[in-house]
């Protein structure tokens, strides 16, 4: 089964589906068999591997290891072209929607194209929109993109939206890395009601509450970066 296939299986029963965010630039390479061990451990379905400014040649190493210790299925979610492995099981091919930056909604797709055309890997294209989380994050500052502000639900539901129509098989609510604070709930909701396509939410999450929460406001797939750098066990105290 697909990796997408297992996501729309898990979405109809209404499973709440978790994925642990490693990050390359903030993990050591030595740490990832103690780290992916803890993981087989919780209560997590999905390895999602990203970084902003992480090389290539140390990106393909880091997700050869985190693949050769993990039982979960491995997912790029990349932060520029470069970042792709034939080790992974499948690949996020992200278009941040929610901005103008040609090079961030095509540019950086069709430098990749060529790469994942010769790889055997799941691609899953994903519509990603940057939210406000309180603070300016690497994406805010690297694409030169505003994020939607939180209480702008007509503006997030419609973007989400019109990326399910342009053929976008998922969607991705992201306040970014150490964020203040996470994707309201209200919006969360609002853009859930809105979509047909599976909804993807992560950043500034750091607790099981709010886990919770954020899979009964509409949710599918929660993501945990940060809180797992800080105590990757955390999960285990469900």
């Amino acid at each position: 089964m697909s990796i997408y296939q297992d996501i729309l299986e898990k979405k109809k029963k209404n499973e709440l589906m978790i994925a642990a965010l490693i990050d390359p630039d903030s993990t050591d390479i030595k740490n990832v068999k103690d780290l992916v061990n803890t993981f087989k451990k919780s209560r997590i379905d999905y390895i999602f591997i990203g970084g902003s400014t992480t090389w290539e040649n140390d990106f393909i190493e880091f997700v050869k290891v985190v693949k050769t210790h993990s039982s979960q299925p491995v997912v790029i979610f990349p932060g520029s072209s470069n970042q792709i492995s034939e080790d992974a099981d499948a690949i996020l091919f992200l278009s941040l929607v929610s901005g103008k930056n040609p090079e961030y909604l095509i540019g950086e797709q069709t430098k990749a194209a060529p790469t994942l055309k010769k790889l055997d890997i799941e691609v899953i294209p994903t519509g990603y929109l940057l939210i406000d989380g309180g603070n300016t994050t690497t994406v805010e500052f690297i694409s030169g993109t505003k994020p939607v502000p939180q209480n702008k639900h007509e503006i997030a539901r419609t973007i989400a939206y019109a990326a399910e129509l342009l053929g976008m098989k998922l969607i991705y609510l992201d306040c970014g890395s150490g964020a203040k604070i996470p994707v309201s709930n209200s919006l969360i909701k609002s853009v859930k009601d809105y979509i047909n396509i599976p909804l993807i939410v992560g950043g500034g999450i750091r607790d099981i509450k709010e886990i919770k929460e954020k899979h009964q406001a509409g949710a599918d797939i929660i993501v945990i970066g940060s809180a797992l750098e800080d105590d990757p066990e955390f999960l285990l105290r469900d």
